[in-house]
């Protein structure tokens, strides 16, 4: 969990600092624009259902895909339904990459590839 969203917090506080300072200017450069539609990603991914916690396993799965900007084409307003999506997509199609994660506590280098492959071609599909 920690590789995976380790840089999770830094991501959020930019994206509050950025969305603050961003209320005051209209023209913002690219770089600017990405790292909001990113922290707006971020926001959307770390809301949860009260009676729908997810598993470790999930967790690093969705935080994966947020923290390597694998979600950057899904727009915001399907983020939720886009990740309910890759969960039962995961689970149902490509378990060893959850059971590998449940078993070692730890994403390998090999379920870390075919996760993101997984992701990539889950977003060309669902966009």
């Amino acid at each position: 969990m920690k590789k995976v969203s380790g840089s999770l917090k830094l991501t959020y506080s930019q994206y509050r600092e950025l969305q603050a300072f961003s209320q005051f200017g209209s023209d913002l450069d690219k770089d600017t624009k990405e790292r909001l539609a990113k922290g707006e990603r971020v926001v959307e991914v770390l809301k949860q259902g009260k009676s729908a916690p997810l598993s470790a396993a999930n967790q690093v799965v969705i935080l994966y895909a947020v923290t390597n900007n694998l979600l950057r084409d899904v727009p915001v307003s399907r983020i939720a339904e886009f990740e309910q999506a890759l969960l039962t997509e995961i689970d149902e199609t490509h378990g060893e990459i959850i059971s590998g994660i449940t078993s070692t506590g730890k994403l390998s280098p090999e379920n870390e590839q075919a996760l993101k492959t997984v992701i990539t071609e889950f977003v060309q599909r669902f966009v």
